[in-house]
């Protein structure tokens, strides 16, 4: 029997044939493409919107951010500080007049009754407070709480802004900004968003706060029934279909990550099927029958030419594929020739590429290793000089705080034989607390952690305390009686002392301090008849350890005194300079600070008598520093026990209640904060004073805790601590007065 063949076809039907099976799987893969695309373009919308959601959140904050600090700087006022709710209404009334959006400012205290309001006068009856869940929930949490909006009796719509404060005394406060949603309507106006998009802003509670459609009379009602159910489902983010209030279906995002619980929702016409993807695929499909057309003609038309050849070229694209060398041969048709000739220049330079590309590869692996070792090496040597400074501080100053003390003990018993003596250790002992304090602050500084408390002070004060402080240097001081600036005092008095220390260093004796106010800046010059500089120093003179060059001259420092100068002056928004006329002809600092207001006037403090003898606890680790505070004490004439670890204060406390107490930070059991709520808890409500001690540094034991713990100590103190600041740890009025 034959074996029945298949049906055959000519080369010319089977190439028409060929090319229709072809174009049709594309056929189908294109409508798929188009389809993925069209989903692709919806899922890029839905990411769009929950980035703009997102970002939008963000901008609410921000704007939310601006008002919660505008009332924390009120409530830091010295009025509210003092407890003084009639001194401070003109205040918050003056505020609340100030900011556009604001309807009013509103004082609660602890138990959420209104104490003032400044839409009526001081002493007008006070009203129901609005949303009392927010005020309770603010003074609980002790943060800043936004309320839920509300209408008023005028009709306008409101958002009570919550912030809790504490007067000196310990009574808590909720003042309250009564801010119309205006900011976040004009927040959602600024933002470029499609045609037909909808931006929805609500508050914690559900509740419209604005929305970019333009119909404000929607502030102050729920939302769609499919936004609320939408948020109700999806947790804190999430992306689906609604309908907005107007009935028109749009794809929503929204996002409820706002520190203040609010929700932001963007919607806009949903992308798909529906929209431009309908005509691409109709193009797409017409393309399709057009090239299933061309290519029947032209299978007709080249079959017998190209099939003809078509064998020479196996070998070559097997070889191409491979990566092997090619032996195309040469044809007749022109075409296939050429394109012989082509693939053995691909098969090359894709050799060339294959080399080339595997040499760039090892480099750059071996680079981004080397990279990334060397940014590990220099984080581990930030962290490990950060470390070390702070070691070493703290080690540095707890010798130095019962050499500092033996000294106190020797100066308070007036011991004539030795005062030269004591004399010169306490210059080094100041020396080096010195340059302690000059290594950590230039730490702070490198690290961008050095900050300054800005307030009202009088620079023509801080001069003359500075000059007084130095009964030994000549100095000359030509101020007026007051100039004031926005500034930290304590920095500003470092500012001058570094200036006039540097003077002394390099062998001034006629030094001079000027203060004028110029050009509407205050410019304090120090001046000195020293030893000068060239160009080059001057340039130089303020970079973190640099010197003069030793040959010419050999002075004590670490070349670290004018660097924290400058830092502190720019951190105060102002420039400083350098000047000499040459080595030998003396140097001139000049430094340019903005003016400021200044400070309220405060009523002089009242005399008080020397202070009674206290019981005092002094609690430190180090034996001997806790040993000579103790005697530096008594001789003061008070009546001082010690303690060296947590629970031995707090054993002490129990059986021998004591009126003052001095802690170390670094205790061995617990931290001093801890020891410091501790004691306060123990005592019941007794009068307690507490001052903290502390080789690390106020900035470097603050850091680490919350105000909460920060508030239990009375006053700061850094090792070693000198005989004032004992009498200032204790309360003492007449500090330096001997008493």
């Amino acid at each position: 029997m034959h074996a029945q063949r298949a049906p055959t076809l000519s080369l010319r039907h089977l190439l028409i044939l060929l090319t229709a099976i072809g174009l049709l799987p594309l056929a189908a893969l294109g409508a798929w493409s188009v389809h993925l695309a069209a989903e692709y373009h919806q899922s890029e919308q839905q990411r769009t919107l929950l980035d703009l959601a997102r970002a939008l959140s963000s901008a609410v904050d921000a704007e939310l951010d601006g008002t919660v600090a505008t009332l924390a700087s009120m409530a830091r006022t010295p009025a509210l500080d003092e407890g003084d709710v009639r001194a401070f209404y003109p205040i918050a009334r003056d505020q609340a007049l100030a900011q556009p959006e604001w309807l009013g400012v509103i004082l609660a205290d602890a138990q959420g009754r209104m104490l003032f309001r400044t839409t009526a006068p001081l002493d007008a009856p006070p009203q129901p407070v609005a949303d009392p869940a927010s005020l309770r929930l603010a003074l609980v949490l002790r943060r800043p709480v936004i309320g839920h909006l509300t209408r008023g009796k005028g009709g306008r719509p409101a958002v009570p802004v919550r912030y809790p404060a504490i007067d000196a005394a310990g009574h808590a406060y909720v003042l309250t900004a009564v801010v119309q949603p205006d900011r976040v309507v004009r927040v959602i106006a600024r933002q470029q968003v499609p045609a037909g998009s909808m931006i929805t802003v609500l508050d914690s509670d559900g509740t419209i706060v604005a929305r970019s459609s333009g119909e404000q009379d929607r502030a102050g009602s729920p939302p769609s029934p499919t936004l609320a159910r939408l948020i109700r489902l999806n947790g804190p983010e999430g992306v689906g279909a609604t309908r907005t209030i107007e009935g028109e279906a749009v794809a929503t995002a929204y996002t409820r990550m706002s520190r203040y619980g609010w929700t932001v929702a963007v919607g806009a016409p949903p992308m798909g099927w529906a929209g431009g993807a309908t005509q691409g695929f109709v193009w797409y499909a017409a393309g399709i029958v057009l090239s299933l057309a061309l290519s029947i003609g032209l299978a007709s038309l080249l079959a017998g030419r190209i099939v003809r050849r078509i064998g020479t070229l196996e070998t070559g694209f097997a070889a191409l594929g491979a990566g092997a060398d090619l032996a195309v041969p040469r044809s007749r048709i022109r075409e296939i020739d050429a394109m012989g000739a082509a693939l053995r220049e691909a098969g090359a330079q894709r050799a060339a590429h294959e080399r080339e590309r595997g040499s760039l590869m090892d480099t750059l692996a071996q680079v981004l290793a080397k990279r990334e070792e060397a940014l590990d090496q220099a984080r581990q040597a930030g962290r490990a000089k950060d470390e070390f400074l702070a070691v070493l501080g703290h080690e540095l100053r707890n010798p130095l705080a019962p050499i500092a003390g033996a000294l106190d003990l020797m100066d308070l018993r007036n011991d004539e034989g030795s005062r030269r003596e004591r004399g010169i250790m306490r210059r080094q002992v100041a020396h080096l607390k010195h340059l302690v304090d000059d290594l950590l602050d230039v730490s702070r500084i490198a690290s961008g952690k050095l900050r300054i408390e800005s307030a009202p002070v009088d620079l023509a004060a801080v001069a003359r305390h500075a000059v007084a402080a130095l009964p030994d240097q000549p100095v000359r001081l030509d101020v007026p009686d007051a100039l004031w600036v926005d500034g930290d005092e304590h920095r500003l008095v470092q500012v001058l002392g570094n200036l006039l220390s540097n003077a002394a260093r390099f062998g001034s004796t006629d030094t001079r301090i000027v203060l004028e106010c110029v050009d509407g800046e205050a410019r304090l010059a120090v001046s000195d008849n020293g030893i000068g500089m060239d160009a080059t120093l001057a340039e130089r003179v303020f970079e973190p350890f640099y010197q003069a060059p030793q040959p010419l001259v050999r002075h004590s420092g670490l070349g670290l005194g004018l660097a924290i100068v400058r830092r502190i002056v720019e951190l105060h928004g102002g420039r400083v300079s350098a000047h000499s006329d040459g080595p030998g002809r003396g140097s001139r600092f000049e430094i340019r600070l903005p003016l400021g207001t200044p400070a309220a006037g405060a009523a002089p403090p009242a005399a008080h008598a020397d202070a009674a003898p206290l019981k005092v606890l002094v609690v430190d680790d180090n034996e001997d520093a806790a040993a000579l505070t103790a005697a530096v004490l008594r001789q003061l004439g008070h009546d001082v026990r010690t303690a060296h670890t947590a629970a031995a204060a707090l054993d002490v406390q129990a059986d021998w209640p004591p009126d003052a107490a001095i802690l170390d930070i670094g205790l061995p059991d617990m931290d001093g904060y801890t020891l410091a709520a501790a004691m306060r808890r123990a005592a019941d409500g007794q009068p307690l004073r507490l001052a903290a001690l502390t080789g690390y540094g106020r900035q470097a034991g603050v850091a680490a805790h919350s105000p909460v713990d920060t508030a239990a100590f009375d006053l700061h103190l850094t090792k070693p601590a000198t005989v004032d600041d004992l009498r200032r740890a204790l309360g003492a009025e007449n500090v330096g007065t001997g008493a």
